[in-house]
């Protein structure tokens, strides 16, 4: 209960001199939690060291992609096979063709893929190429539902948006979203009435499957199955932005739990083994609308460099070879769903739990939590009170109420007895 911070502290203070508010991402910068952030040492398996000697069981995992774990032997050593022979090029690598291989062979619906940098990258490149395919405007998003930061896309987004209380964001002409069109997650009326009105103009659809930036929120399967429809009826794409589940909730993503094909679909995080890495794809007919071989022009300097694309491949091949890691996955996952379940109800808490598979998130609300608005109606005070209990226990939780809880394969029942013993005694403090 009582860690010692002053080595974080210290480099925080520096880190505001350096940078704005001391971070590189928002979230990390703590603020929405009352306290200051750790600063992170090292990682090994579910556990992260920080500055000062501390040790957390980490259910960030990086915000979604150590699914193997933190410095999963097998990742360093491919790592470290390659980095001595370079570490970019900007020319064709085979470590390219072997990641787009793999994924190509493993997610039904990908028929080539580009890669680049960020999954922000990734959306705001796949939205291009869907307009340029259709020759349309219009693009349809989600309330909530976050795909990265490009300018057309901050409009009622989630996580970073909702922790810092940013509607939308300064910087971003109203010329550039009026092609930007919202809706309610899982509203189903409400996306029949605009493809009613716009259908015509509707490019694309974009959509999380499973919403991770306003805690975690799936799609019903009747929305996902009406966004198909209606899609295909329009002549639309229907994009899905797997950034955070793909080969997460499933080694084919969270499209083949709902038992649909998108148009294109957007990655990030697992892929890329831990590194900075995006990619999208899908059918051939509309990748092949990409420059060199198509008019949609899209580039990147690093894109598929042979860092991340080594350490992207090592990730999927070893869950390839070891497709009993899910069931593992959402075994602990249900168990620590409900055992938080458990302790909600023991100490008369308003809250939910919403998970799937390896992704989880306590939303500390009185209502079911299946859109933007219900989880804006948390109640973030009292999170941050959790938040700050569960550190000080040697939990590492995500500093937002807003964001999805990871598990890695190396998270075993040890540890998530461990969590909800931190839970429970947590809980009691801030009845």
């Amino acid at each position: 209960m009582s860690m010692n911070h002053s080595a974080s502290q210290q480099l925080f203070l520096e880190a505001k001199t350096l940078m704005p508010g001391g971070v590189n991402s928002p979230v990390r910068a703590f603020s929405a939690v009352g306290t200051d952030p750790v600063f992170i040492r090292e990682g090994n398996g579910p556990l992260i060291t920080d500055v000062d000697n501390n040790t957390y069981l980490d259910y960030v995992l990086s915000w979604g992609p150590m699914i193997l774990g933190h410095a999963d032997p097998d990742v360093v050593a491919a790592l470290q096979n390659v980095i001595g022979k370079g570490t970019s090029f900007g020319a064709p690598t085979e470590a390219e063709n072997q990641l787009a291989s793999l994924m190509i062979e493993s997610v039904p619906s990908l028929e080539k893929v580009r890669m680049v940098n960020s999954g922000t990258e990734a959306v705001m490149s796949a939205l291009r190429l869907a307009r340029g395919y259709t020759n349309r405007s219009k693009i349809v998003k989600f309330n909530g539902n976050y795909h990265g930061h490009s300018d057309a896309l901050l409009v009622k987004a989630g996580s970073g948006l909702l922790t810092h209380g940013i509607p939308g964001s300064p910087g971003v002409p109203e010329g550039v979203v009026q092609y930007t069109l919202t809706a309610r997650f899982n509203d189903e009326a409400m996306i029949r009435n605009i493809f009613e009105t716009h259908g015509n103009d509707i490019a694309a659809v974009i959509v999380e499957p499973v919403a991770g930036n306003m805690g975690v929120v799936p799609m019903t399967q009747s929305f996902a199955h009406l966004l198909r429809t209606l899609t295909s009826q329009a002549g639309s794409l229907l994009v899905f932005d797997e950034v955070m589940t793909g080969f997460r909730l499933a080694f084919q993503g969270a499209q083949s739990l709902y038992g649909i094909t998108p148009d294109l679909c957007c990655y990030s995080k697992i892929i890329g083994g831990g590194l900075p890495v995006g990619a999208f794809g899908g059918r051939k007919d509309i990748m092949d609308h990409m420059a060199p071989e198509g008019p949609v022009y899209q580039a990147g300097t690093l894109s598929g460099n042979p860092l991340a694309m080594t350490a992207g491949h090592a990730t999927l091949k070893k869950l390839q070879e070891n497709p009993g890691y899910y069931d593992q996955l959402n075994l602990q996952g249900s168990r620590l769903a409900q055992g938080l379940r458990d302790l909600i109800n023991k100490h008369n808490i308003p809250a939910q739990v919403n998970q799937k598979g390896s992704m989880l998130c306590l939303f500390f609300t009185e209502g079911e939590v299946t859109d933007f608005e219900s989880a804006a109606a948390c109640d973030t005070q009292r999170f941050a009170r959790f938040f700050r209990g569960m550190l000080s226990r040697g939990i590492y939780l995500p500093a937002s109420q807003f964001e999805a809880w990871f598990l890695s394969v190396l998270h075993t029942d040890s540890h998530i007895h461990q969590t909800l013993e931190a839970v429970d005694a947590t809980l009691s403090e801030i009845d």
